[in-house]
């Protein structure tokens, strides 16, 4: 656990594409800090820095795009079909990220020791992050939505976006280990109001 005596720190997953980004943005209109993993995994592997030479060293430069920079649909495309490519990639990024969400954490309760942190991260129960945080929101949706908001979302066919929902844990799971399950299917105002509550929960906490 990073947080300090008042401030909270919330763990927000889910499956690929069940709503948590949009989850997250309503979290910041309510005044909470975010803290996203994606963002933070793509500054990690910018040109030059370490991460970025390790993924070059072990993909080799196929999936580096003109400008130097990771391609990641080509990235993703081989590590979604082979796991243990996946646990390899995931080896090189996680610890930086991690390194990287406590910097910003501590910053977080420095500013205001009060803050009510949500960190944004798909891997939550996968790299164990969810020993890490205070309390965890797990958004959830239903498989079809989920496979047509990826393949509307990242261009992909059924099969490739099938191959990335089951590359992580299942919903089901995820949910039996939540504190709080926010349906990302809601119409979006209603969803709004759950985030609130959820909010104004956190801050009294």
């Amino acid at each position: 656990m990073i947080s300090s005596a008042a401030m909270i720190l919330v763990g927000l997953t889910g499956g690929v594409a069940t709503g948590k980004s949009t989850v997250a943005k309503m979290f910041k209109s309510c005044g909470a800090v975010v803290i996203d993993a994606d963002e933070l995994a793509r500054e990690v592997v910018q040109p030059g820095k370490p991460a970025w030479r390790d993924i070059v060293h072990r993909f080799g430069k196929s999936v580096l795009d003109s400008d130097r920079t990771i391609n990641r649909q080509q990235l993703g495309q081989t590590v979604f079909r082979d796991r243990t490519k996946l646990q390899q990639l995931e080896r090189i990024i996680h610890p930086r990220v991690a390194a990287e969400q406590k910097r910003l954490t501590r910053q977080a309760s420095g500013k205001n020791p009060n803050a009510v942190v949500i960190y944004d991260v798909p891997l939550l129960f996968e790299a164990g992050i969810d020993k890490r945080v205070d309390k965890i929101i797990v958004v959830t949706a239903d498989r079809e939505t989920q496979i047509t908001r990826l393949r509307k979302r990242n261009t992909l066919s059924r099969t490739e976006a099938l191959r990335r929902i089951r590359s992580q844990m299942p919903l089901t799971m995820k949910r039996l280990r939540a504190d709080y399950v926010l349906d990302g299917t809601k119409h979006r105002q209603s969803l709004s109001r759950d985030v609130s509550r959820l909010f104004k929960d956190f801050r009294s906490l």
